[in-house]
């Protein structure tokens, strides 16, 4: 017990060492690792990632995706440099590929390494629309959504371990129980809203570097619609998912389109 209460405080000690404030949202980031840590990693394995599938080049829809996701890399570069964070992108190095897959996704590793599959591009429909998501993709980078989920999973790795060291003079039977409790605990209770949350903060800032970067955020409702509707009913329901459900994902862009615009104008863009 004493071992693992001392092994927990200096987990929580480094976490607290860790703590920074991110520029994009005023608040503060508690963290276990750096970006200087991750950052060489994501990078090797997004190489590893295009040596296995098929990148397409040359053609209209592969300019496209480098062209948008470039206004979208200046627009974060024009907000942080606003802000006086400039040096904060230190580190990233963006790149923007289009994959051959019938998957209807688009992801964005630690330190800028964007992948969009040509799946998605039927639902996408135009360059607005694949600003939406390139926005949201870029966000999750910016935001350190990565090294946010390695700390979550870390800490409830070291909550189990916790559960054990308590439970350790009780029958394997109840052992078992408390850490499956524990385990549907840290799942539905944190892991899951935690992505979620992620989730909804990669849509509020998507949505304000789509519109600083020229692209009406209105179209983004149209987008979400869209992906809403191809879902169809094969999606969760809303607390067993990572992502928030369609209906409360379109009903929070709704509230939050005002304020894009409102960022958006303070660089001289009007819709």
């Amino acid at each position: 017990m004493r071992k693992s209460a001392i092994t927990l405080s200096a987990i929580l000690f480094m976490v607290v060492a860790a703590c920074s404030t991110n520029p994009f949202t005023g608040k503060k980031e508690y963290t276990l690792v750096s970006n200087a840590e991750i950052f060489p990693s994501a990078f090797a394995q997004y190489d590893q990632f295009l040596k296995e599938n098929k990148v397409v080049t040359g053609t209209a829809q592969a300019a496209m995706v480098t062209s948008v996701g470039q206004k979208i890399k200046a627009a974060a570069e024009k907000y942080l440099k606003s802000v006086g964070q400039s040096g904060y992108l230190d580190g990233y190095a963006w790149e923007y590929k289009l994959v051959d897959s019938k998957d209807v996704n688009a992801w964005c590793m630690p330190g800028g390494k964007i992948v969009v599959y040509t799946g998605i591009l039927p639902i996408t429909k135009d360059e607005a629309g694949l600003a939406t998501v390139l926005g949201h993709e870029v966000s999750h980078a910016l935001l350190n959504h990565g090294a946010k989920r390695m700390t979550t999973d870390a800490l409830a790795q070291y909550g189990a371990a916790g559960v054990a060291a308590a439970t350790s003079g009780q029958s394997a039977t109840s052992q078992q129980l408390f850490q499956q409790a524990y385990g549907l605990g840290a799942q539905y209770g944190a892991i899951l809203p935690f992505s979620r949350g992620h989730e909804n903060e990669a849509d509020e800032l998507g949505l304000t570097l789509m519109a600083i970067a020229g692209y009406n955020p209105d179209k983004a409702l149209e987008f979400w619609k869209r992906m809403d509707a191809n879902s169809g009913s094969a999606a969760p329901p809303e607390f067993l998912s990572t992502h928030p459900s369609g209906t409360t994902r379109i009903s929070k862009i709704t509230s939050e389109i005002p304020n894009a615009k409102a960022q958006a104008a303070k660089f001289g863009v009007k819709f």
